[in-house]
């Protein structure tokens, strides 16, 4: 198959930042997608010119972008928005699966210019227990089932933009900021965020321990960085003071939306001297980058 770029009604922009396997089940959905909905797919590859060499080998139907190896995820997608051809544009993963039809649901549910729309996360990746559990902690604002509507939030690895808006706020992107902050920037110019649960993605990621406790903190420090630059020393020491309470809060809110939603809820209560880790390591993230900036943290992110 070769896709047609020019006349694309959807693009999707893939970081890729892990496993070639991945990508490969990730591009093999889109493949699927692609005999209902012209794509022109963009994977932005800090691997290496081997794993981009394979990719453009193996799905010669998408254009891959070789960026340096520490470019963090925001500006990867940054790159990936600028060579888009599409009048839509969604962002997903490289370890996420669009189940079939989600590229015509995106395109019905997204004509406005100013409506930004995204669907839940479910876990493909079941097999162990460290698996749920890192899912769990990363998403539980995001199970299924998620009522449809407007929304003050939305997950960044099941969107689909206009892309005239979000040309107009990919500077955002380019200056590090992640989905929160591109989303927060286009609600200030008027635009709408919709939860579609017609949208739900696929999430498998496969983790050690190590890989996702480090992950959370390592994520955590960017984040609280970034949410303190400008400010000052006094500012920063109060946010770090009160996160000290942050695991517990965290714990509580992952407890409620597991209980909502029986099918979770064992892997909340065997989950729980894990979750117990994994946030703490979240909090400790966030009181570093309050207090030492985010140093590498942003490029080291996956």
């Amino acid at each position: 198959m070769t896709a047609p770029i020019g006349g694309a009604a959807l693009s999707f922009v893939v970081p890729a930042v892990n496993e070639y396997s991945d990508l490969q089940k990730t591009l093999g959905a889109l493949h699927r997608e692609s005999s209902d909905v012209a794509l022109d797919v963009i994977v932005v590859s800090r691997l290496g010119t081997a794993f981009g060499d394979r990719a453009r080998a193996e799905f010669p139907w998408v254009r891959v972008l070789d960026v340096a190896s520490d470019m963090p995820i925001p500006q990867m997608r940054a790159a990936g928005f600028a060579v888009t051809k599409a009048p839509r544009v969604a962002v997903i993963e490289d370890h996420v699966q669009v189940p079939a039809g989600w590229g015509k649901r995106a395109l019905a549910l997204s004509t406005p210019e100013d409506v930004v729309s995204a669907g839940p996360v479910m876990n493909l990746a079941t097999s162990t227990l460290i698996d749920r559990v890192a899912f769990l902690c990363e998403y539980s604002h995001c199970l299924p089932p998620v009522a449809s509507g407007v929304s003050d939030w939305l997950p960044g690895n099941s969107v689909v933009y206009p892309a005239p808006l979000l040309s107009r706020h990919a500077a955002t992107v380019a200056a590090g900021g992640w989905e929160n902050e591109l989303h927060e920037s286009m609600k200030r110019e008027g635009a709408t965020l919709r939860f579609a649960s017609e949208l739900e993605i696929g999430h498998d990621k496969h983790y050690s321990f190590w890989e996702y406790f480090s992950q959370r903190y390592i994520y955590a420090r960017s984040y609280a960085a970034n949410r303190v630059r400008g400010q000052g020393f006094a500012g920063r020491v109060a946010r770090s003071a009160a996160t000290v309470a942050l695991p517990a809060i965290l714990l509580l809110r992952i407890a409620q939306r597991a209980w909502a939603r029986p099918p979770y809820r064992s892997t909340f209560l065997a989950g729980l001297p894990l979750l117990t880790l994994f946030v703490t390591s979240w909090a400790a993230g966030e009181i570093a980058g309050y207090l030492l900036g985010g140093g590498d943290a942003l490029s080291r992110v996956r």
